[in-house]
């Protein structure tokens, strides 16, 4: 699908907030709500916005602790990537995880309550996973920065 510069202002303000009503976003891009709700409609179909989704606060709901884990494997088969990416996924304190290059197979991110937390997910579900040689983590001290709104192309204007 080819963007143009009014499919990037979409993007950009549904980017910002999810729950915007049809109305008002054709409102803030400059079309009326029906060629709006079209386009809106055409990025959904070509797969460009994935989904919406409520982004809840980690601290208010308890999970006060960010850590990064460096995993690598006994091997790097097809097989043994594609059963621990299947087991990883599995455990719903795993916000993200990559195949890496470099030292480690794999980087996961997950979020947990506190340190008892943490040692029960490495003990009772990280370490018994089939295929793990090594873990090691990181803490992260501050968020320095976060978002969710990808980098968008600018475009001028047609």
């Amino acid at each position: 699908m080819q963007l143009d510069t009014i499919d990037l202002r979409i993007l950009d303000e549904l980017q910002r907030d999810g729950a915007l009503s049809n109305v008002e976003l054709a409102r803030r891009v400059h079309l009326s709500p029906s060629p709006c709700l079209a386009r809106v409609k055409a990025l959904e179909t070509a797969g460009v916005i994935d989904r919406y989704v409520a982004l809840c606060s980690a601290p208010a709901l308890g999970l006060g602790l960010n850590v990064f884990i460096s995993i690598s494997l006994k091997t790097q088969s097809k097989q043994s990537l594609a059963d621990f990416e299947r087991r990883i996924a599995e455990h719903d304190e795993v916000m993200e995880c990559y195949l890496m290059t470099g030292d480690s197979d794999y980087l996961i991110r997950i979020a947990v309550a506190d340190m008892a937390a943490l040692e029960k997910f490495i003990l009772e579900q990280l370490t018994p996973t089939p295929g793990i040689e090594k873990i090691r983590s990181s803490f992260a001290l501050k968020q320095v920065r976060y978002k969710t709104a990808l980098p968008l192309p600018a475009r001028s204007a047609a």
